[in-house]
């Protein structure tokens, strides 16, 4: 009867922390597709280069996903049939949040290399895979 009652919880236990996980994958994923449906809307051309974080280290993720965060806000639409598709993604990148206990880094987004609206963005969603 004991070992029923253990098994019992130790199922419980597991079952619970196994609903916790899925959350956030299908959150990260969400905003993976997100940053490439913006990829087909952004304008590429005569616009504005932007610090585009690479390969930070494990505590820098939150300063590299602010710094993305700051990017989108200067992006454009490539023409006005996309605007309505675009201003909703920049809506739904500017409500992620990034929960990480990391510290702060030293760097910050102006140290971080300038690139084409679409780099950037491949850059962003490179981060997120590896969050």
């Amino acid at each position: 009867m004991e070992r029923m009652i253990i098994f019992c919880m130790l199922f419980f236990c597991s079952s619970m922390a196994l609903t916790a996980a899925p959350y956030k994958i299908a959150k990260y994923k969400q905003l993976f597709k997100t940053i490439e449906r913006l990829e087909t809307t952004v304008k590429d051309k005569d616009v504005e280069l932007l610090h585009t974080p690479e390969n930070p280290v494990d505590g820098c993720l939150l300063t590299a996903v602010t710094c993305f965060q700051k990017g989108t806000l200067k992006l454009q639409p490539k023409n006005s049939q996309v605007n309505s598709t675009f201003t909703q993604t920049i809506k739904v990148l500017k409500r992620f949040t990034f929960s990480n206990p990391g510290k702060q880094c030293e760097s910050s987004c102006e140290s971080y290399e300038k690139k084409t609206p679409k780099e950037f963005l491949k850059s962003f969603a490179k981060l997120i895979t590896q969050v």
